[in-house]
């Protein structure tokens, strides 16, 4: 059953990126999904570390704020490793948008670092590179 659980965690974090159809971001949803004091980090030439309030503040931005558009992100591939309350995900994405009125698709590669709270399977980190 922590797969499935680990699965479907997944798939809502991405899904809080989601605005395709004009719906609206979700990304207040990140809150409950990482845990207090969890690290998203971005890798590669533009290296950041971010807390989720550091994180969600200026995609908020982007994705409310018109020049990002239909944009969604997926997972492609993963491997999950679970040792009892902890899981570790690696794999890779996808994602798709229109960027100042300019479609575009893009990937990387991406990493998970779960852990099995009281309320459940929660993110500790997350961190991903943007393939070139």
């Amino acid at each position: 059953m922590s797969k499935a659980e680990i699965d479907a965690l997944t798939a809502e974090f991405f899904g809080t990126l989601d605005t395709r159809g004009g719906r609206a971001a979700g990304l207040d949803r990140l809150r409950d999904l990482v845990v207090p004091g969890g690290v998203i980090c971005k890798t590669g030439p533009d290296y950041a570390a971010y807390t989720v309030e550091e994180f969600i503040a200026p995609r908020e931005a982007l994705l409310s704020g018109g020049r990002l558009a239909e944009f969604s992100e997926w997972e492609t591939a993963e491997r999950t490793d679970i040792v009892g309350d902890i899981a570790s995900r690696f794999g890779t994405y996808g994602k798709s948008g229109v960027l100042d009125g300019e479609p575009f698709e893009g990937g990387g590669s991406q990493t998970f670092q779960f852990v099995r709270t009281p309320q459940g399977w929660r993110i500790a980190a997350y961190s991903w590179y943007d393939a070139p």
